[in-house]
């Protein structure tokens, strides 16, 4: 599958995979700093923004529509920053073909199985009367029981279209249907390229038992930790993520 991108800069090229319910568009002031330096691609991945949709959501086929897309784009050789969801399609990307994975960035996401933090969520997103003349503030309260955080639903609703009648731009059916594969992991191999995995400081999806793990897959990996930042640490603090994206990027290629 052909993804749709955002593309800007020149030089070195990086790609940046958005998380679960996210879309390219959220890289956006991080994309533009970046692309002082480097030809920034930032992808929707399927079922996501403006991208197709389609099933399954494993891993596997993610990192595929990634390896597709970036060939058609023609960029062979990449640097990768993959956020949440984003990251594991990275680490799958970057195990499978490891040839073209330059430098690997994964931020906040292990690999491992995570408990179904989303699946009440879709659900309430799925049960949304989509009636003409819906307006935010009905979608946000019928959102709140399943997101309490406002940021949260926010984010969400970022995702849907209040036309007449208002409908999800994502194929949110295929999403709520892959969660099972999403909050998944498994895979193998080894990416011997040089790894950073960076956490949020208050966020719980990188712990110090995930580090054998994450050196058994990437041995080059090292290990950094985003202050005044939780899971979406690009938005909690985004100079601080800026300035560790910028300075592991600008370290020659391997």
């Amino acid at each position: 599958m052909i993804l749709k991108s955002i593309r800007m800069g020149e030089g070195s090229p990086v790609v940046l995979l958005h998380g679960l319910f996210g879309a390219a568009s959220n890289w956006g002031r991080i994309q533009r700093r970046l692309a002082g330096q480097h030809d920034v691609l930032a992808l929707d991945m399927r079922n996501h923004g403006s991208s197709p949709h389609g099933a399954p959501m494993d891993y596997a086929t993610m990192a595929g529509d990634v390896v597709e897309t970036l060939a058609a784009a023609g960029v062979p050789k990449f640097s990768l920053l993959g956020h949440s969801m984003g990251g594991k399609i990275a680490m799958q990307l970057a195990l499978a073909h490891p040839d073209r994975v330059s430098r690997l960035l994964l931020a906040d996401i292990a690999p491992v199985s995570y408990p179904p933090h989303f699946r009440d969520i879709a659900a309430a997103m799925q049960a949304l009367p989509l009636t003409p003349g819906l307006t935010r503030a009905e979608a946000n309260a019928a959102l709140e029981a399943a997101a309490p955080d406002p940021a949260i639903r926010g984010f969400l609703l970022q995702n849907l279209r209040f036309a007449d009648p208002p409908a999800w731009r994502i194929g949110l059916d295929e999403i709520a249907a892959g969660l099972p594969a999403i909050e998944s992991w498994a895979a193998a191999g080894t990416y011997e390229g040089p790894t950073l995995v960076l956490r949020g400081e208050r966020s719980d999806y990188v712990m110090p038992e995930h580090r054998p793990l994450f050196r058994a897959l990437f041995p080059q990996a090292r290990f950094a930790t985003l202050r005044d930042a939780g899971h979406w640490l690009h938005a909690d603090n985004p100079e601080g993520f800026l300035a560790t994206v910028q300075a592991f990027f600008a370290r020659p290629a391997a």
